[in-house]
């Protein structure tokens, strides 16, 4: 697997403190970072600084807050929450340009061959929840399960970007296994969650002598990470369905994405169904997960 990892090094550091950084990768807080003319990174991922790309990234390029110059190239992805994203007309971005909650500003002569996925600033997003949340609170216009759902599909689709644009290849080769082994990933998902929930009651039960606790709270993590890897592989795969039903064949992997996530979402919102509905999507997820080893392989274990 190439360096796309990004949530990998978030889990680390929740679970370990420190992230282990590669060479030619950037993670730093409010610093600015500037990649002259001529000069190579990998990734580069900011918290509130100022970013100037006059060189090469080969990959990504993410940004929480802050601002994104870019006069250079980019690989992959430019993936910006509120951020200022700034494409120069001698910018070439190979991959797509996302900015949610921020500005967007494509010059002249700049050239992205991916798409563009662009949610104006996050004043708009604020005050579509305070109207939200005044007619509720004033003549129930708005039920409180209905913003809780919103909610939740607005950090899926944080989720689905961040994956999406670090494991493109991965997520697209789990998605393409759901075609070829339907059922033998139905029937792992459901064999892994049992296997799962008997292990989290077996951990919860020796956690009342302490020594379950820290194998609970791993378990917990671990069902976290496969829950989020098989929710997004699903998120494709039915994105880039529906796009080849319309006799598209290449799609760009956040779109397919993107897609995916709002039909998931229609349907989740139907009642009963979008029960029953998001129960085979955490089977089929599990099992493709397991099955593909995170979108590494087709099995766990291959004769030689």
């Amino acid at each position: 697997m190439k360096n796309k990892v990004l949530f990998v090094l978030i889990l680390l550091f929740l679970i370990s403190g420190s992230i282990p950084l590669q060479s030619q990768q950037s993670f730093t807080l409010k610093k600015d970072i500037v990649v002259a003319e001529g000069e190579v990174q990998n990734n580069i991922v900011t918290f509130g600084g100022v970013v100037h790309i006059n060189g090469r990234v080969k990959e990504g390029v993410i940004a929480f807050g802050g601002e994104v110059i870019i006069t250079g190239e980019v690989g992959d992805v430019v993936l910006g929450f509120g951020s200022i994203i700034t494409l120069e007309p001698t910018a070439l971005i190979k991959g797509d340009v996302a900015s949610i909650g921020g500005t967007l500003i494509k010059k002249p002569g700049c050239i992205v061959e991916g798409d563009t996925i662009y949610f104006k600033t996050s004043e708009d997003i604020t005050k579509l929840f305070e109207e939200g949340l005044r007619g509720f609170l004033s003549v129930s216009l708005i039920p409180l399960l209905l913003i809780i759902k919103l909610i939740s599909v607005f950090i899926w689709f944080l989720l689905a970007l961040l994956i999406t644009a670090f494991f493109p290849r991965q997520i697209s080769y789990a998605s393409a296994q759901i075609r070829k082994s339907f059922w033998p990933i139905m029937g792992t998902g459901l064999l892994s969650i049992i296997i799962f929930s008997g292990l989290i009651i077996f951990s919860a039960l020796l956690s009342l002598v302490l020594i379950g606790i820290p194998i609970l709270f791993a378990l917990i993590i671990i069902g976290f990470v496969i829950k989020i890897f098989g929710r997004v592989t699903l998120f494709y795969f039915f994105g880039e369905s529906l796009i080849n039903a319309f006799g598209k064949s290449k799609i760009s992997p956040l779109l397919a994405v993107v897609l995916g996530l709002i039909l998931v979402s229609l349907v989740s919102f139907i009642p009963v169904v979008g029960v029953l509905f998001t129960f085979i999507m955490s089977i089929i997820g599990w099992g493709v997960v397991i099955r593909t080893k995170f979108g590494t392989t087709e099995k766990w274990f291959k004769r030689t």
